[in-house]
């Protein structure tokens, strides 16, 4: 454990003084282009943020042409401030075009923040879209069979309204009956006895039991 705190250490350490050092040589360059005061100091501050905007970019695996592409810029304007100050280049007379490719990098740093930014939100957007799960259509739905129509029930025969004199005179002959057979009268010899329909002998034969 103590083998790789150091190691860790030591990589922080090395990572830290390289950037100072192309912190101050961006800083140089950008005074010598005429940016002073706080702007000179705003120069370097862009450039490592598009740098680790593109390397986060990168990192996520998504749209790496556009990481690379952004990560690139910035390492070139990171290397050419390096180079430049190096003393390649005569920083009290510094070219018309190197001054105007200092002037017009807040743009760069602008626009190359702004896609990586917003390119991040499309690509998630996208995915959440992808990963939606689509509608089912209504058409692809098997329609349910349909049940046949109950029939209605038949019903029940009315049964014909039977006056209590009828009904006193049918246990008059039901006594009758039994007395001279031993068995309970039927609804065809009450019919028989009574001279009524059918469907009225059942209706007396009803009120006899």
């Amino acid at each position: 454990m103590r083998a790789l705190s150091v190691r860790i250490d030591a990589v922080l350490v090395q990572a830290l003084i390289a950037a100072a050092l192309s912190f101050a040589h961006l800083h140089d360059l950008a005074l010598a282009a005429g940016q002073d005061g706080w702007k000179a100091w705003a120069y370097p501050v862009s450039v490592d943020l598009l740098l680790v905007a593109a390397w986060r970019r990168l990192r996520s695996g998504e749209a790496k042409t556009a990481g690379w592409c952004w990560f690139l810029v910035a390492l070139t304007a990171s290397l050419g401030a390096n180079v430049a100050t190096a003393g390649l280049l005569d920083l009290d007379d510094v070219p018309d075009w190197l001054r105007i490719l200092v002037a017009g990098w807040p743009a760069i740093a602008f626009l190359g923040g702004t896609l990586l930014a917003h390119g991040a939100t499309t690509d998630a957007s996208t995915e959440q879209r992808e990963s939606a799960p689509e509608p089912i259509a209504s058409e692809a739905l098997p329609s349910a069979p349909e049940l046949p129509a109950a029939e209605p029930e038949p019903a029940p025969p009315s049964t014909p309204p039977v006056s209590p004199a009828l009904v006193t005179l049918a246990r008059k002959v039901a006594e009758e009956h039994r007395a001279r057979t031993g068995a309970p009268i039927d609804t065809s010899t009450l019919r028989a006895r009574l001279g009524v329909p059918l469907p009225l002998a059942e209706a007396i034969s009803t009120h006899l039991t």
